[in-house]
């Protein structure tokens, strides 16, 4: 974002935020490419769009517009600093000659316009990070998507696409993990229609154990309520030892997990498990997508918690946001497999040509398990 503390804009510096150290990084930077414009072949890869500061970026552009004097052209008059000036006023009405004197004075040392260029560099990835966090998490809490789950693991990509180039960009070094400790995961909230449907799912599920098999995306973590994230421990846990499953079996397996000690009555708990409605598998991927949506908002904002913190280098930046995607990736994968259409189970053809390198048979095959 544009820095508002400029030396040549407005009268009234009082109430503004001090600059931050990539403001001088600009300032020593035009002032190098002011002194001696042949640099401008020795910065790399460098754009407007880089400076945060809009005069900056104008003047900058400016510079890459109007023909490169030689030294020793540029040693005898100021024709070029004109040309630059002029060319940038339009766009930056404050830009003076004065203040072109001004970033002069501010670079310490004009060899050293590509340590320059690469802060610079390094603040707009922060910043572009930043925005990329920001606009996961805004898509994770917008409820007029027609398909948020799509449209947050689009902008999960683009994260994603962004980090590796910033990757190629700076270089690894020891210590990359950042030291910002990451903002604590916000509470589930348990609004009612999440929890009308986790109590539909706990009682469908109940009815129809089989579905629950099927059902190994779904984990304890992506319930709102710890009940119910308890009672779907207790139904995976009856299935998997292969117990008769029903709303009294599951009360029993809740009293030995501790459900009951600051739960609701056994009566009330029955109740909750009993009136089954559609499908469990449904009921189960839209608690899933609620989850994966939170998921998505709590990794936005561990980032930008790196973004926000000066200390953290970019290369931490980078190792931080990889790692917070991680999680997204990992209910991401849940994600595809409860969505994933079941595969087709397809009768075997006897193919008309023997398979490549394979062995002739010298035996009958043999026969086929009956499953019962």
């Amino acid at each position: 974002m544009p820095i508002p503390a400029d030396p040549y804009e407005g009268d009234d510096l009082d109430d503004l935020p001090p600059p931050r150290p990539v403001h001088y990084a600009e300032q020593a930077l035009l002032g190098a490419l002011l002194l001696e414009p042949h640099r401008l072949g020795t910065i790399g890869r460098l754009t407007p769009d880089n400076f945060g500061n809009h005069a900056h970026s104008t003047l900058f552009l400016a510079m890459r517009t109007v023909p490169t004097p030689s030294p020793k052209q540029h040693a005898k008059d100021t024709a070029w600093l004109s040309a630059v000036l002029t060319k940038a006023q339009p766009e930056a009405p404050g830009l003076t000659a004065s203040y072109l004197h001004t970033l002069i004075q501010s670079c310490p040392r004009p060899q050293h316009a590509a340590a320059y260029a690469g802060m610079i560099r390094a603040d707009h990835g922060r910043r572009m990070l930043r925005e990329h966090a920001d606009r996961l998490c805004q898509i994770a809490t917008d409820t007029t998507l027609p398909d948020s789950v799509v449209a947050v693991l689009a902008q999960a990509d683009a994260l994603g696409r962004y980090l590796d180039e910033l990757t190629s960009q700076f270089t690894p070094h020891p210590g990359s993990l950042p030291r910002t400790p990451a903002p604590p995961p916000p509470p589930p909230e348990a609004e009612d229609e999440a929890l009308d449907e986790e109590r539909l799912l706990l009682a469908t599920a109940t009815a129809h154990p089989n579905e629950v098999t099927t059902m190994r995306w779904l984990q304890p973590d992506d319930f709102t309520h710890p009940l119910h994230a308890g009672l779907w421990q207790c139904l995976v846990a009856l299935t998997r030892r292969d117990t008769p499953v029903d709303p009294v079996t599951v009360l029993w397996e809740a009293q030995h997990r501790g459900l009951l000690s600051t739960g609701p009555e056994p009566s009330e708990l029955l109740d909750l498990l009993t009136g089954p409605v559609g499908s469990a598998e449904c009921w189960g991927e839209r608690i899933l997508q609620r989850s994966v949506l939170s998921t998505a908002h709590h990794t936005g904002r561990r980032i930008e918690a790196f973004t926000e913190d000066p200390a953290t280098t970019p290369y931490q930046l980078v190792v931080g946001s990889r790692r917070a995607l991680a999680d997204l990736s990992a209910i991401r994968t849940r994600w595809q497999h409860a969505t994933s259409p079941a595969p087709e189970s397809r009768p075997a053809t006897r193919g008309t040509a023997a398979p490549r390198a394979s062995p002739p048979r010298t035996t009958a095959p043999p026969t086929a398990r009956i499953s019962r």
